[in-house]
């Protein structure tokens, strides 16, 4: 068993997300509460070839571990050989196969969700690359429940990872039709998680503790993994540890403590440099800087201010007057009120 679920744990893990889930932010959900890490997915035709893009991808800091890179492609024997050099390369705490990516680009190359829609191809990958990395680490896999509604056959699916000698499985509760529209079916989860005896980690519309709480009550999963909602509010991790500890939920995250959080972010991805220099780095990170801003009062004004983001000393700026001013607003409500 994968000793993060040993001994009664139930992990939260930060699901992997393309342009999201970088080492950067990696490391501010981890520093959060989240307890297992999963790194973008990564090309394993680009591994092989090392193109130094893609082995950015596969970055990360000691202090995210757990931590495992994950990768898509449709050739088992291209793949294994991609594992084998990321474990020379990184030493991940395990391998992750991206079974469930709905992108046309990657459905298209016969990679992610298409195979879900042929099962002994999925079989002949995810066997290759468990007797490939043979003992050097484990194999796990990410899937969705099916292709569409009418196909959903996760239980199968997750059968045969298990076969293959996988010792985990997490499921998007989507199918691949759907992408992220709609309710994730947890029923299927849940069924996949009966089914099969190694740990199925589920995902989809989880976005505070009392979301994780119920489906620990209501479902055999083994842990959760948390995505979109976490781009926006990454202290989700932080309020579910609180939530299932204390059967309390924590108060609102302050103003100060987001516009710092969105600095730090911003200062890290700067140093690291794998987007170039301070502008492209800002002009790169706009689309996170606005989910940021999904979480904070006058959200539409701000969404509008950090699409044109091109400097730390604008984030610095936009900070201060947001901070000041909803202040002031407080400060003028309390007195109206004591009046």
């Amino acid at each position: 068993m994968l000793h993060w679920f040993k001994d009664g744990n139930f992990p939260l893990y930060l699901a992997p997300m393309a342009g999201v889930t970088d080492r950067v932010f990696r490391s501010i959900c981890k520093h959060l509460g989240a307890d297992v890490m999963v790194t973008e997915f990564v090309s394993s035709e680009g591994i092989i070839r090392r193109d130094d893009r893609t082995r950015k991808y596969t970055e990360f800091d000691d202090q995210q571990r757990p931590v495992g890179v994950q990768l898509f492609g449709a050739d088992g024997e291209k793949m294994s050989e991609a594992a084998k050099k990321i474990i020379d390369w990184k030493e991940p705490d395990f391998i992750d196969i991206n079974f469930g990516c709905p992108v046309n680009k990657v459905v298209s190359k016969n990679g992610g969700s298409s195979l879900l829609r042929d099962c002994p191809v999925l079989a002949k990958v995810a066997s290759t690359v468990v007797k490939g990395v043979g003992d050097q680490v484990p194999v796990t896999g990410k899937i969705r429940i099916g292709w569409d509604f009418d196909s959903i056959n996760a239980v199968e699916v997750s059968t045969i990872l298990e076969e293959s000698g996988m010792q985990a499985v997490s499921i998007h509760g989507r199918t691949r039709s759907q992408r992220y529209s709609g309710e994730a079916d947890w029923n299927v989860i849940d069924e996949c998680s009966k089914s099969i005896s190694i740990p199925v980690i589920g995902n989809g519309d989880i976005s505070s503790g009392l979301d994780v709480q119920e489906k620990i009550e209501n479902t055999s999963v083994s842990g959760i993994m948390i995505g979109r909602a976490a781009m926006q509010n990454p202290w989700v991790f932080r309020e579910a540890k609180h939530y299932l500890k204390t059967g309390e939920q924590l108060p609102p995250v302050g103003l100060t403590e987001r516009w710092e959080l969105i600095a730090k972010h911003c200062r890290e991805a700067i140093s690291w440099g794998r987007y170039g220099n301070e502008k492209q780095t800002l002009m790169a990170m706009r689309s996170r800087l606005m989910a940021y801003s999904k979480g904070l009062p006058s959200g539409k004004r701000l969404r509008q201010r950090m699409s044109q983001i091109v400097s730390i000393n604008e984030i610095n700026e936009i900070a201060e007057e947001h901070i000041n001013f909803h202040a002031q607003n407080k400060k003028n409500s309390e007195t109206l009120t004591v009046v």
